[in-house]
């Protein structure tokens, strides 16, 4: 399962999302702004405060970061 720790105003969430997709991967979207359980979750999986939060079967990538978002798809045999 992948989940997308984001909000309404985050550019990068937004371009994870479309990212996301336009591959065909289902994902979860959980809005850290509109419930403060998902701002929780997120802080405690990455250890941060940033977003996006992605969480790919329990790797986590902080940002939109393509290559690594790509690498971990594979692996997870996702695309």
């Amino acid at each position: 399962m992948v989940i997308v720790y984001s909000a309404t105003w985050c550019a990068f969430c937004h371009a994870a999302k479309e990212y996301f997709d336009k591959l065909g991967v289902k994902y979860e979207d959980r809005d850290v702004e509109s419930d403060p359980k998902f701002a929780q979750e997120s802080m405690s999986k990455s250890g941060q405060t940033g977003i996006p939060v992605i969480d790919i079967e329990g790797q986590i990538i902080v940002g939109f970061n393509r290559p690594k978002i790509d690498e971990v798809l594979k692996t997870k045999q996702l695309v």
